[in-house]
């Protein structure tokens, strides 16, 4: 059986991607940093529908804390965890940007630094980044949360090409707006405001990421797919 680890997924598009991968045959490790009640109830929720999973509670911006999540030889990894801040850039403290860059970049350098040393080893391994586009584009009033999806992006191009001949691949999936708890933030005027940007007229859903996910991990279906940064935003941009 295969194993992909899944980093911020007891909850949003981390579950999603952790669901689709179990249904199709993998033991999925799944992960979250705080919220320990909410991550038994998936794996709960997984086991009562006969899917091999595990679960760990880890902070991934901390490296010590990130080997927990690979006890056993990752497949596939998905780069999920991720936390947003709204807000004017001259407001936020240093406190609060470390910390966002730490949970969202750090922790993806993190676990693909450990990850890499199997994969390397048995020449075989995907890597798949969430990002946003953000990352892509830069968004008023997310100035840091736009700079380390940006650096997600960076990483994922420049890994691939480091790592390609050990036949490891990274990509990235570039979300738009993604109907999630972190979208929690804005009222229905402001969330109708955003559907209107969009060219389908609604927000995504999370199983759509997951999905792109699970297809960028079968070589079968995208063997040839490498360093890209694929962008799912309904025609928003």
């Amino acid at each position: 059986m295969k194993n992909a680890v899944i980093t911020g997924s007891s909850r949003g598009i981390g579950k999603a991607v952790a669901e689709e991968f179990a249904k199709n045959g993998y033991h999925v490790v799944i992960n979250a940093s705080k919220s320990a009640d909410e991550l038994e109830e998936t794996r709960k929720e997984f086991v009562n529908k006969g899917y091999s999973c595990s679960a760990v509670l880890a902070d991934v911006s901390d490296y010590g804390q990130c080997q927990r999540l690979f006890e056993a030889e990752p497949d596939v990894l998905i780069n999920n965890a991720g936390i947003s801040h709204i807000g004017l850039f001259t407001d936020m403290t240093p406190a609060e940007w470390k910390r966002l860059i730490d949970i969202n970049l750090l922790s993806a350098f993190n676990c693909s630094h450990i990850a890499l040393k199997s994969m390397i080893r048995n020449h075989r391994g995907r890597i798949i980044n969430i990002s946003s586009i953000w990352g892509e584009r830069g968004a008023s009033c997310e100035v840091v949360y736009s700079a380390s999806k940006g650096g997600i992006n960076s990483f994922t191009k420049a890994l691939a090409k480091e790592v390609g001949l050990s036949g490891i691949r990274v990509n990235a999936i570039s979300c738009g707006v993604i109907d999630t708890k972190m979208n929690a933030c804005f009222n229905e005027e402001e969330k109708a405001a955003l559907c209107d940007e969009i060219s389908l007229a609604r927000f995504g859903k999370a199983e759509e990421i997951a999905k792109l996910a699970y297809f960028l991990a079968e070589d079968s279906l995208s063997g040839y797919v490498n360093g890209q940064i694929i962008t799912v935003d309904g025609g928003m941009y």
